[in-house]
Order: C-alpha cells, then structure tokens, then sequence
C-alpha cells in the first residue's frame, strides 16, 4: 500500500467530515466510517430493543441536507450559497 492511498481517506474526511454507519449488534451499538479512516466505536446498552432503536435513529444518510449541516471549511463555498438562497426567501 502506498503511502498516499493510506492517507486518502483521512483527507477525505478531514475535508468532506465522516459519514459514519451505525449498526446494532445485540445490545451492541457499533459504529464506524463508511470511508475507511479508522473512525470506530462501540457502547453497550442494557437491552437489544435500546441498541437497534438507537441504531435505527442515528443511522441515516445525512447527504440530503448537505448544504445545512456541511463541515465548516470543505464544503464553503456550498454553505453561503444556502445562506444567500436563503435570505432571498
């Protein structure tokens, strides 16, 4: 592996920010990046209702308001389009 690919999606991420998958596994609530970086974590809940619950709630696609919730430097010139577009409304 070459060392810039092994970088390529810390800078993806770095300027495009995570977009990270939740999954229940048990009362397991597991979670990582869908880009490969190494973002990871897990949490144990008491019941497995409570870990797929919360897995169902934070495991959602945040691409749709992008321009919304958008890391604040990569995505910039995206974010005061939003602002002017939505001034004029």
């Amino acid at each position: 592996m070459t060392t810039a690919y092994h970088h390529w999606p810390m800078l993806r991420c770095r300027a495009l920010g995570h977009r990270v998958r939740f999954v229940a596994d048990g009362a397991q609530l597991r979670w990582y990046c869908e880009r490969g970086c190494g973002v990871l974590g897990t949490r144990d809940y008491a019941s497995v209702e409570d870990a797929r619950r919360y897995a169902r709630a934070l495991d959602r696609d945040r691409r749709a308001d992008l321009g919304r919730r958008a890391p604040p430097f990569g995505l910039l010139p995206l974010r005061l389009a939003h602002r002017l577009r939505a001034r004029r409304q």
